[in-house]
């Protein structure tokens, strides 16, 4: 695999080995986003065709699902004003998947897990 921007090869590695394991409770490895919209998808698991991923899908109809979507679909979506889907180069999670699913179903949307989950980390930071 050829390093990018879109999914450096440390980033498909981490994706690659999780997919391998036998554990499918895995910490997302990679958020990829629309600057232009709502829709956002949580990655951990890459399959060994290198292009299907699965993880936490949001397109923004509140409605997140867990389920498997295209790296090379992400990479040609086209936007407006010359923009196309994104990965979030400062992302990172100390919570697995489920919990992002079941903060993403409880609050409609990915963005808004974002949020209740950040609230639980500042609530475990400020327990004695």
């Amino acid at each position: 695999m050829i390093s990018d921007t879109f999914l450096p090869d440390e980033l498909a590695e981490q994706l690659r080995a999780n997919g391998c394991g036998p554990d499918s409770d895995h910490l997302p490895v990679v958020k990829f986003f629309n600057p232009a919209g709502p829709a956002t998808w949580l990655a951990t698991e890459l399959a060994g065709d290198c292009d299907t991923l699965f993880g936490l899908a949001d397109l923004g109809f509140g409605c997140p699902e867990l389920g498997t979507f295209s790296l090379a679909e992400l990479r040609t979506i086209r936007l407006p004003f010359g923009l196309s889907i994104e990965r979030d180069k400062f992302f990172s999670t100390e919570f697995r998947l489920s919990a992002w699913a079941e903060a993403a179903r409880a609050g409609g949307s990915i963005a808004t897990a974002e949020q209740i989950l950040a609230a639980a980390a500042r609530s475990r930071l400020a327990d004695p």
